[in-house]
């Protein structure tokens, strides 16, 4: 083989592999850290939050999570907060999600609230009990509290809108926790729900929380840019669904909504396309 001959086969090579990185980065196997910035008047100092949904049990670097951890070590928070569905609910694994808990638990105050995968698994009671084994809290209408440079950060938590246990209304019950000297936040998996959320405050003398984290969207699974910004589909939203990933403000209260952490192996259905994996990385400002 000559030389010309050498170079056009390295050519067709080296073409083939950027055609295929480009592909499945397209079709959404790339994690891509996404920043965000709120502001508020309760916060002198700033707070960099760390939002995890989504994961579906995913793995990302191998079983050790080693990519993601880069990537939350990297953004350097101050908490680390996991929203709902961190596992399947077709299928029955829990390691990936835990080994990842287990590394930000090790380092970070942190905080947990489930959901619509976690509530379907018959194993649920021991999933959310391993988390709490980790030391880190499972807000099912409740919530803890976390300092952060002096700052008082109120962290509450619910399955959905419409649960109630043997407390009665999880949603209640935070709205009830709501501290006024404090940056309250709410995980509440489900964006759709957030204007329920929000007509929740006449119930409750007025109280709002300054932001609520949401997933379970997954960015609307398939996105065209300018086209289709929202993407394609969403549980509980339908085709052409509102809104599935980004910030919004409703009532005063900011909405951040994850695209999540799902990978396409976990998600063969609808795959995802022009739809990277998102580690949400918030600044309090």
């Amino acid at each position: 083989m000559n030389n010309k001959a050498k170079r056009k086969r390295k050519l067709i090579i080296f073409s083939v592999i950027a055609a295929v990185v480009l592909i499945l980065d397209a079709w959404g196997f790339s994690m891509k850290p996404v920043y965000y910035e709120v502001s508020s008047d309760k916060v002198g100092e700033p707070i960099r939050i760390v939002f995890v949904s989504d994961l579906h049990n995913s793995f990302y670097g191998g079983h050790d999570q080693s990519r993601i951890w880069d990537a939350i070590e990297a953004a350097e928070p101050d908490i680390v907060l996991f929203g709902g569905d961190m596992i399947d609910s077709r299928a029955k694994g829990t390691k990936n999600a835990l080994t990842l808990m287990r590394l930000a638990a090790e380092k970070y105050p942190c905080a947990y609230a489930s959901g619509n995968h976690e509530q379907r698994r018959s194993d649920k009671e021991e999933f959310c009990s391993a988390v709490t084994e980790l030391g880190i809290p499972v807000l099912h209408g409740e919530y803890t509290d976390i300092t952060v440079n002096g700052q008082k950060v109120c962290v509450h938590g619910i399955v959905n809108v419409g649960t109630f246990d043997g407390n009665g209304s999880q949603i209640g019950r935070c709205y009830e926790a709501i501290a006024p000297d404090a940056y309250n936040i709410l995980l509440a998996h489900e964006p759709q729900e957030l204007r329920d959320i929000t007509f929740e405050s006449a119930n409750h003398g007025g109280k709002s929380f300054d932001l609520v984290l949401s997933g379970h969207a997954h960015g609307g699974q398939w996105r065209l840019p300018y086209i289709l910004e929202q993407g394609l589909y969403a549980p509980d939203q339908g085709l052409f669904p509102d809104f599935t990933s980004g910030q919004q403000t409703e009532y005063g209260t900011t909405q951040i909504v994850s695209r999540g952490l799902a990978r396409n192996l976990n998600m063969i259905v609808i795959a995802r396309i022009f739809n990277r994996p998102e580690l949400s990385i918030i600044d309090i400002v």
